[in-house]
């Protein structure tokens, strides 16, 4: 069985204008670098893999702020 992989799959872009953060359901902001969805307010960064968002905060990255 293979592990999945994190792959840069285009996200529909209906899609991303739909999408909240599930924390503060503040706007999203698409990072195409990285492959993920950055909620600013909650300092967290949500993974995109095989073109699907994942929206779950145990599954998101902490933005660290320092330079």
């Amino acid at each position: 069985m293979s592990e999945p992989t994190q792959t840069s799959a285009p996200v529909d872009p209906k899609l991303l204008e739909l999408l909240v953060c599930p924390v503060t359901k503040g706007q999203l902001v698409y990072d195409r670098a990285r492959n993920e969805l950055v909620s600013e307010k909650a300092g967290l960064a949500f993974p995109i893999r095989d073109g699907i968002p994942i929206m779950l905060v145990d599954e998101a990255r902490q933005i660290d702020d320092t330079p």
